[in-house]
């Protein structure tokens, strides 16, 4: 799915594509908060600030066009990103 980038976005397949740099706080999770998923974020319009004020436990900057694989924590209620570092 694409989305537009905002404070909170609705991760409704398990790729995401996010148009626009606006920094996101909350990803709401597909498949709802009751079971760990995986979803890949791929910025397209320019990098996009991941920030930890909603459900994002350790924020990063993801760059345009580079993948960012995030993890749900069921346990956690929270995304936690594989950056790769």
């Amino acid at each position: 799915s694409t989305v537009a980038s905002t404070t909170t976005i609705d991760a409704k397949s398990d790729i995401v594509y996010v148009t626009g740099t606006t920094a996101v706080a909350t990803i709401n999770p597909g498949l709802g908060t009751a079971q760990s998923q995986l979803c890949i974020l791929i910025p397209t319009s320019g990098s996009v600030v991941l920030g930890t004020t909603g459900n994002i436990l350790v924020g990063i900057t993801a760059v345009i066009n580079r993948a960012v694989y995030l993890v749900w924590s069921k346990q956690l209620q929270k995304w936690v990103i594989n950056s790769g570092v």
